[in-house]
């Protein structure tokens, strides 16, 4: 089918695409670059720019689209928590999200399908409770946010719209994301837990993450809160342990969490909290995980064995 991604020169967005093209659809990247050179994706993807901010030209892509994946927005986990910053967050993924749906409102032909990327910082820190699609908001500024930007993505439902809303976890990969910061203190035998280490760490591999997106929009049955995460969420601990293990470094030199705090202020509640998640709806949906453990996953990633 046609399919148009936003946000698709990401870190997620960019094997997503990858994947789609593949496997035969024909992929339309909204995007606000100007410049895709060296391409992110392989041949069969064509190229849109909007800004993220007006309406314009870019809404005739939309028109007759089998589906849309909006995972626009501005990276969350970059720098210290500013008003401007928060500012800009909410805009680029709240206000984004807003201009799509009112896009599509006014087609001719109103795409059936939306799949709007969000995030588990739904849940807000739930200690050791284990935490399934209907469980509560938490509290907390990327719980508020993840509000605001679903609802955004929910008011396509008025439309007519399939509308799943993908909470998504950890993501372990090598060309983004959290694991490539992690591993300078374990190359220099600094590795070690994050704080306490008993935070809880939901993740899931990179690629598990693009094949999960595909599968919603192909999915029918599939509507809602989606978490993607792995079936196995870990303590920091054992994540620590665990990567110290696949890069051959110890990992027992633990980094507290008043240091953190005082490097990253606010944005520090990122990595000294977590969430124990459970994808429940993927699985009873019938969803497989090629990476459903952590040792496994890692493997993968860094010496490309399963």
């Amino acid at each position: 089918m046609k399919i148009v991604v936003t946000g698709g020169t990401g870190f997620i967005g960019r094997p997503l695409c990858r994947l789609l093209s593949t496997n035969g659809h024909d992929v339309i990247l909204i995007t606000r670059q100007s410049d895709l050179r060296p391409a992110p994706i392989d041949a069969g993807v064509t190229s849109v720019r909007w800004d993220g901010i007006t309406r314009g030209s870019w809404e005739h892509a939309l028109n007759g689209a089998g589906a849309v994946i909006n995972l626009a927005g501005e990276p969350i986990a970059d720098r210290r928590w500013t008003a401007a910053r928060k500012k800009a967050i909410v805009q680029s993924r709240v206000g984004t999200t807003r201009l799509l749906v009112d896009a599509c409102a006014s087609l001719p032909s109103v795409p059936p399908v939306l799949i709007n990327g969000s995030a588990i910082g739904y849940y807000g820190p739930r200690g050791d409770a284990l935490l399934h699609e209907d469980a509560d908001i938490g509290s907390g500024f990327l719980a508020d946010l993840c509000r605001d930007w679903e609802q955004a993505a929910i008011a396509g439902e008025q439309l007519g719209m399939r509308v799943v809303r993908v909470r998504i976890g950890m993501v372990l990969g090598l060309e983004g994301g959290a694991l490539p910061r992690m591993l300078f203190p374990f190359r220099l035998f600094l590795g070690g837990p994050i704080a306490s280490g008993t935070q809880w760490v939901s993740w899931i591999h990179l690629e598990d993450l693009a094949r999960l997106l595909q599968w919603t929009v192909t999915t029918a049955s599939v509507t809602g809160a989606v978490n993607a995460v792995s079936p196995h969420p870990i303590h920091m601990q054992e994540f620590a342990t665990t990567l110290g293990k696949i890069l051959g470094r110890p990992s027992w030199l633990p980094v507290p969490g008043f240091v953190l705090r005082v490097a990253l202020g606010e944005l520090s509640t990122l990595l000294t909290t977590g969430q124990r998640v459970d994808p429940s709806v993927a699985l009873k949906a019938g969803f497989t995980f090629w990476y459903p453990h952590l040792l496994p996953a890692l493997s993968e990633i860094f010496h490309g064995a399963s």
